[in-house]
């Protein structure tokens, strides 16, 4: 990636989960901190954020998820990834997310998993980590 573009980031907010503070204060702390951020609103399905991610041609997707239904969800937008040719969009969960379910999101591929609390300047730093590893 050239050092004059920016990182697109997708932020989205699958399944009925209704509270968007979070997604909102991690989309306008990395805009801030200098990404390119595209926020999908509430209630988006995982088509709908893959094809999204796609056609936005972001450098990484961050589910906000504090519903409960992280795996599942996070699963389902892997999945549209995939089948859109898209797998190598790293995905990170922010929410409520217990340590063992951490693990399991790891284990589905996840890159990051960010629990309530993270400072952004913390998200941010691990995101340019994940953008410089995919441009070795």
């Amino acid at each position: 990636m050239s050092e004059d573009r920016k990182i697109r980031v997708l932020i989205a907010k699958p399944g009925l989960d209704g509270h968007e503070r979070g997604a909102r204060i991690i989309a306008y702390g990395l805009r801030d901190a200098g990404f390119e951020v595209i926020y999908t609103g509430l209630r988006q399905t995982p088509a709908e954020i893959a094809r999204a991610a796609v056609q936005e041609d972001v450098d990484l997707v961050g589910l906000s998820i504090l519903s409960g239904a992280h795996l599942s969800l996070t699963r389902k937008v892997l999945d549209r990834l995939s089948e859109m040719n898209a797998s190598d969009i790293p995905v990170i969960v922010g929410g409520v997310v217990p340590p063992e379910d951490a693990e399991t999101l790891a284990s589905m591929g996840v890159a990051g998993v960010f629990t309530a609390g993270t400072p952004v300047s913390a998200v941010a730093d691990f995101i340019r980590a994940q953008i410089a590893k995919k441009t070795d």
